[in-house]
């Protein structure tokens, strides 16, 4: 599988599920609405995401999947010792994962003083919250093997199942509040219900999976092997870089509940539409360049290694450029479009706007780290990554408290955006100091051409915005919806069109976006994965 297809394969799955996720938040937002059952139900989500960062997508993935990919570049020796290794880290996560969901589901009254302090002054909240908890928390180990699994199958280059497993969360989320609702009494219980339901879920679709690529992960002794003991070696900095984000995450919300009212709201509205490009582009990059990067330095391929690093950057530049000039010239519509309606008004449409500018300007720094972080944590270096986000971590709640007191709530988002580049700089030092940054003159070219359409384009769709979306916006939703779905048409269309004619955009990449559907393999016949 081409890597520009595997980018497209996670980012369009990643896509269909940020949008269900709207359509959910939309569904929620009117049956569950904001009072004692919502903040509830939004505490039990968020206590076992918290642990999720650690044990799922997080620290573990960054290390399991180039472990286990440099052993599958060894052939078929390789490829046995490659499952034996993801056997021992499942015992492993089971034996340590079970007791502490246990221990958890039973200490969950004293968790809650320590997450939700605010919750022992309203009893009614804290009794929701413990109910809704120990229906949630099991969700942790459910999407840790989960994530095992969707890591085997990403260092075979199936990149799609793992990729489609949110989009069972949402639908499961979905099918909850309408169907579970009338016998648990609320929907904030038959959310919780859900979660649980949508981990169940995830975790069989993963294991249809990879069981039809042929590989069965047996059950085993759980033993600290010298695998294991290298894969907890390369965790421990993420560990402890995912504790630093959340708490940097925290401490905006912190800083922002002392803003005037409606500040915490502005902050939400804009980052939903800032993470959209940077969750689709960002995680379908690193996704499918982590274990392809591996298994070509694991092999000694250098000129390989060197060649996905510069498709990395390009396709990134492709993606967040145009994403980034979208947002400059249009998001206010967007926004505007989108949530301004009800107790949302026109104002706070415009301040949510603001703060989606001061997101944005960090857009291109954040998608490009991405990959420059996936080099290092290919060639086996979880640490120099966390230390440049504590680093930032600092700088940015710094920053934000110095900011604040002159653009408040956008002082905040600006903080984020600026120390992203801050961020960018450290990782391009990091990387040129080790030899790990081998840029070629084509990319660079490349690159230039890709600002050029993304000019283009974003003057373009101004001057639409500026013309013809007045007319548009009178004459209801459809209509306004219609005038932005006008817009992306035109500005995607323009844009494709001159990196067509540049010959950036070839017809091969076309193609690999419409692939003709083939046999499944196994793992017995995969034998030019890495080709």
């Amino acid at each position: 599988m081409s890597f520009f297809k595997s980018v497209a394969t996670v980012g369009g799955l990643t896509l269909c599920s940020r949008l269900l996720g709207f359509a959910r938040d939309i569904l929620t937002a009117a049956m569950l609405g904001a009072g004692p059952v919502a903040d509830a139900f939004f505490v039990a989500l968020k206590l076992p995401n918290f642990f999720r960062r650690i044990t799922a997508e997080g620290a573990f993935s960054v290390s399991f999947v180039p472990m286990f990919a440099g052993m599958l570049a060894e052939g078929e020796d390789g490829r046995r010792e490659a499952v034996k290794f993801a056997e021992e880290a499942q015992a492993v996560m089971l034996a340590v994962l079970v007791p502490f969901t246990i221990l958890m589901l039973v200490c969950m009254p004293w968790v809650l003083y320590i997450v939700a302090p605010g919750f022992g002054s309203t009893p009614e909240r804290y009794d929701l919250a413990l109910e809704m908890s120990r229906v949630t928390f099991p969700y942790i180990l459910l999407m840790s093997l989960t994530a095992l699994l969707g890591g085997v199958m990403n260092s075979f280059d199936r990149f799609g199942p793992f990729a489609a497993a949110p989009i069972l969360f949402n639908l499961a989320l979905i099918f909850a509040m309408f169907c579970f609702t009338p016998f648990t009494g609320t929907v904030g219980h038959a959310l919780s219900w859900g979660v649980l339901l949508a981990g169940v879920l995830q975790l069989l679709w993963l294991f249809w999976a990879t069981r039809r690529l042929g590989v069965i992960l047996k059950w085993r002794r759980p033993r600290l092997t010298p695998h294991i003991r290298q894969l907890f070696r390369k965790m421990g900095p993420g560990v402890f870089g995912a504790g630093i984000a959340q708490i940097n995450l925290f401490v905006d919300m912190v800083l922002a509940s002392l803003l005037p009212v409606g500040a915490i709201s502005y902050l939400y509205y804009a980052d939903r539409l800032y993470q959209l490009p940077l969750g689709v582009i960002g995680i379908a990059i690193g996704t499918a360049l982590l274990p392809m990067l591996s298994r070509a330095l694991k092999s000694e391929e250098h000129e390989n290694a060197a060649r996905l690093f510069n498709k990395g950057i390009e396709i990134s530049m492709m993606l967040a450029l145009p994403a980034t000039m979208a947002y400059l010239t249009v998001g206010d519509t967007i926004i505007d479009v989108l949530f301004v309606r009800g107790a949302f008004a026109e104002k706070d449409g415009v301040q949510a706007g603001y703060v989606l500018i001061a997101y944005t300007l960090g857009l291109p720094a954040f998608i490009i780290s991405r990959v420059f972080s996936t080099v290092f944590f290919a060639h086996g270096d979880t640490t120099t990554p966390v230390k440049y986000a504590v680093v930032c971590a600092i700088m940015n709640t710094l920053l934000a408290i110095a900011l604040l007191q002159y653009f408040q709530h956008v002082g905040i988002a600006l903080a984020t955006g600026l120390t992203a580049w801050v961020n960018l700089w450290l990782l391009l030092r990091g990387l040129r100091k080790n030899g790990m940054a081998p840029f070629a003159k084509r990319s660079v070219k490349r690159s230039l051409i890709i600002l050029g359409a993304s000019l283009v384009m974003g003057l373009g769709i101004w001057a639409q915005e500026y013309w013809m979306i007045p007319w548009f916006m009178d004459r209801g939703e459809a209509w306004r919806l219609s005038g932005v779905a006008l817009l992306v048409v035109s500005g995607v269309g323009v844009y494709g069109a001159i990196l067509y004619v540049a010959g950036i955009l070839t017809p091969q990449m076309v193609k690999d976006l419409f692939p003709k559907r083939k046999k499944q393999d196994t793992i017995g016949d995969v034998q030019q994965f890495g080709q």
